[in-house]
């Protein structure tokens, strides 16, 4: 989700809240601690330069139990985050204490947002020696689809 889609969210909200991927919510006096645009300038595996830009959105919960961040709040946050910093319409990162500082990508359903867990990848697998992963066939599916089960070029093995 990119930033000018979580301010379009923000109008047809009541409340702001954050789901974490288990389903779990965040605790509703959380509070965004920091926005900012993050730049990110690496080369991988295969020798590739890349650079990659974020706008990262720090959730924060502390024992300020009737702390709640409304609708308004977090829009004029926003905004002043654009207009400050110069901020662009980038994707949005969420960063959220859980073992360590957890990373999520964003979305939004049923007037939640939602942390989106993220994996690390090979970028440069054609170059660094990481296989093509075969798909697995069933032999009953083959035969059911009347195509010759353990024929050369059948896929089967």
């Amino acid at each position: 989700m990119k930033l000018y889609d979580v301010l379009n969210c923000l109008k047809v909200v009541e409340e702001v809240r954050f789901e974490l991927p288990s389903g779990k919510p965040v605790p509703v006096h959380f509070h965004i601690t920091e926005i900012g645009s993050l730049e990110k300038n690496f080369i991988d595996c295969g020798g590739t330069i890349r650079k990659e830009s974020v706008i990262s959105f720090q959730l924060f919960t502390a024992q300020d139990y009737d702390h709640r961040l409304s609708r308004e709040k977090l829009k004029n946050i926003i905004q002043s985050s654009i207009d400050k910093l110069g901020l662009k319409n980038n994707e949005v990162e969420v960063e959220f204490q859980s073992d360590t500082i957890s990373k999520y990508g964003l979305d939004f359903a049923g007037g939640i947002f939602n942390l989106i867990a993220k994996q690390t990848d090979c970028l440069a697998k054609d170059k660094c020696g990481i296989p093509v992963e075969k798909p697995k066939i069933r032999l009953s599916a083959l035969a059911a689809a009347n195509k010759p089960v353990c024929e050369p070029g059948s896929g089967c093995c």
